[in-house]
């Protein structure tokens, strides 16, 4: 029982290797420096938006890395629909969004703003 454990999750780290190889490995430090089109409304403790509908903004910092970057790929593809967050992450590329990520990921909540 414990070799097939053992060699299913090989098997299923092996599959998902290509996948994780192919994102770009992120820098906190530059996601400091793209940071502050996030801070408007991620940065604000229980923010709340009115566009297009009023709901909470959510909390991104401490988040995982990959489920931020799998969010604004998201987000850029129209896979998740919201007017805001698509426009933003149109913007970004792969290594844009692996670099906030990361600097998200870290529970950091300040930026370079006025360095």
């Amino acid at each position: 029982m414990k070799t097939t454990t053992t060699l299913t999750a090989a098997f299923a780290l092996l599959v998902a290797a290509p996948a994780l190889l192919a994102q770009p490995l992120g820098d906190p430090k530059r996601g400091r420096d793209k940071v502050q089109m996030c801070q408007g409304c991620h940065g604000i403790p229980g923010w709340r938006t009115a566009f297009p509908e009023v709901y909470e903004v959510p909390k991104i910092t401490g988040q995982h890395a990959a489920y931020l970057v799998r969010a604004m790929q998201a987000y850029k593809t129209g896979e998740r629909n919201h007017p805001s967050m698509r426009a933003i992450a149109a913007t970004l590329t792969d290594q844009d969004m692996a670099d906030l990520a990361a600097y998200f990921a870290q529970g950091a909540a300040s930026t370079n703003a006025g360095k």
